[in-house]
Protein backbone atom coordinates (compact mmCIF):
# COMPACT_ATOMS: atom_id res chain seq x y z
CA UNK A 1 0.00 0.00 0.00
CA UNK A 2 1.16 3.02 -0.82
CA UNK A 3 1.50 5.69 1.65
CA UNK A 4 0.12 10.14 1.25
CA UNK A 5 1.16 11.66 4.16
CA UNK A 6 0.34 15.43 5.63
CA UNK A 7 2.14 16.61 8.21
CA UNK A 8 1.75 19.87 11.14
CA UNK A 9 -2.01 20.79 10.00
CA UNK A 10 -2.78 23.28 12.74
CA UNK A 11 -5.97 24.76 13.68
CA UNK A 12 -7.81 26.12 16.63
CA UNK A 13 -9.96 23.93 18.26
CA UNK A 14 -11.87 24.03 22.29
CA UNK A 15 -11.69 20.81 23.18
CA UNK A 16 -10.83 19.43 26.46
CA UNK A 17 -12.49 18.71 29.64
CA UNK A 18 -12.02 22.13 31.88
CA UNK A 19 -13.47 24.81 31.32
CA UNK A 20 -10.79 27.26 30.45
CA UNK A 21 -10.15 24.68 27.19
CA UNK A 22 -13.10 25.34 26.07
CA UNK A 23 -13.47 29.17 26.40
CA UNK A 24 -10.40 29.75 25.09
CA UNK A 25 -9.19 27.11 22.65
CA UNK A 26 -5.98 26.72 21.67
CA UNK A 27 -3.67 25.34 18.93
CA UNK A 28 -4.33 21.43 17.97
CA UNK A 29 -1.69 19.81 15.23
CA UNK A 30 -2.54 17.15 13.36
CA UNK A 31 -0.54 14.91 11.24
CA UNK A 32 -1.88 12.06 8.89
CA UNK A 33 -0.84 8.94 7.02
CA UNK A 34 -3.44 7.75 4.26
CA UNK A 35 -3.02 4.30 3.31
CA UNK A 36 -4.12 3.48 -0.58
CA UNK A 37 -2.76 2.39 -4.36
CA UNK A 38 -1.66 5.46 -6.15
CA UNK A 39 -0.31 3.28 -8.74
CA UNK A 40 -3.85 4.40 -11.67
CA UNK A 41 -3.78 7.80 -10.64
CA UNK A 42 0.76 7.94 -11.59
CA UNK A 43 -0.27 5.75 -14.81
CA UNK A 44 -3.18 8.02 -16.05
CA UNK A 45 -1.49 11.51 -13.98
CA UNK A 46 -5.07 11.77 -13.23
CA UNK A 47 -5.79 13.90 -10.04
CA UNK A 48 -9.35 11.67 -9.39
CA UNK A 49 -7.83 8.73 -9.36
CA UNK A 50 -5.80 9.27 -6.31
CA UNK A 51 -7.28 11.41 -3.10
CA UNK A 52 -7.47 15.32 -2.94
CA UNK A 53 -4.65 16.24 -0.03
CA UNK A 54 -6.25 19.46 -0.41
CA UNK A 55 -9.49 18.41 0.63
CA UNK A 56 -8.55 16.25 3.09
CA UNK A 57 -6.66 19.29 5.04
CA UNK A 58 -9.28 21.52 4.36
CA UNK A 59 -11.86 18.88 6.41
CA UNK A 60 -9.39 18.19 9.31
CA UNK A 61 -8.98 21.59 9.85
CA UNK A 62 -12.72 22.14 9.87
CA UNK A 63 -13.39 19.39 12.38
CA UNK A 64 -10.79 20.50 14.81
CA UNK A 65 -12.10 24.06 14.55
CA UNK A 66 -15.77 22.50 14.53
CA UNK A 67 -17.87 20.80 17.80
CA UNK A 68 -15.64 20.78 20.51
CA UNK A 69 -14.89 17.11 21.98
CA UNK A 70 -13.31 16.26 25.68
CA UNK A 71 -10.94 14.28 24.64
CA UNK A 72 -8.56 14.20 21.62
CA UNK A 73 -9.06 10.44 20.92
CA UNK A 74 -12.31 11.48 19.85
CA UNK A 75 -11.58 13.53 17.67
CA UNK A 76 -8.95 11.69 15.70
CA UNK A 77 -11.82 9.03 15.59
CA UNK A 78 -13.51 11.55 14.14
CA UNK A 79 -10.87 12.74 11.83
CA UNK A 80 -10.46 9.17 10.90
CA UNK A 81 -13.83 8.42 9.88
CA UNK A 82 -13.47 11.52 7.50
CA UNK A 83 -10.49 10.17 5.53
CA UNK A 84 -11.88 6.54 5.16
CA UNK A 85 -14.83 8.76 3.32
CA UNK A 86 -12.21 9.16 0.50
CA UNK A 87 -12.64 6.61 -2.01
CA UNK A 88 -9.66 4.41 -2.42
CA UNK A 89 -8.20 5.64 0.89
CA UNK A 90 -7.82 2.23 2.51
CA UNK A 91 -6.35 2.66 5.99
CA UNK A 92 -5.22 5.95 7.89
CA UNK A 93 -3.07 7.05 10.68
CA UNK A 94 -3.91 10.27 12.58
CA UNK A 95 -1.86 11.76 15.46
CA UNK A 96 -3.35 15.01 17.00
CA UNK A 97 -0.81 16.36 18.93
CA UNK A 98 -2.13 19.06 21.43
CA UNK A 99 0.73 20.95 22.51
CA UNK A 100 -0.43 23.38 24.99
CA UNK A 101 -2.53 20.65 27.25
CA UNK A 102 -2.90 21.76 30.89
CA UNK A 103 -0.46 19.41 32.24
CA UNK A 104 1.43 20.87 35.70
CA UNK A 105 5.45 19.48 34.49
CA UNK A 106 6.91 20.79 31.67
CA UNK A 107 6.68 18.38 28.57
CA UNK A 108 7.14 19.05 24.80
CA UNK A 109 3.81 17.82 23.60
CA UNK A 110 0.76 15.42 23.73
CA UNK A 111 -0.20 13.09 21.00
CA UNK A 112 -3.20 10.14 20.69
CA UNK A 113 -2.20 8.27 17.46
CA UNK A 114 -4.97 5.83 15.94
CA UNK A 115 -5.04 3.81 13.11
CA UNK A 116 -7.86 2.91 11.03
CA UNK A 117 -8.96 1.05 7.94
CA UNK A 118 -12.12 0.20 6.17
CA UNK A 119 -11.63 -3.69 7.18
Amino acid sequence: MDRVALRGLRARGHHGVFPHEREEGQTFVVDLTLGLDTRPAAADDDLAKTVHYGIVAEEVVALVEGEPVNLIETLAERIARACLEHDGVQEVEVAVHKPNAPITVPFDDVTVTITRSRA
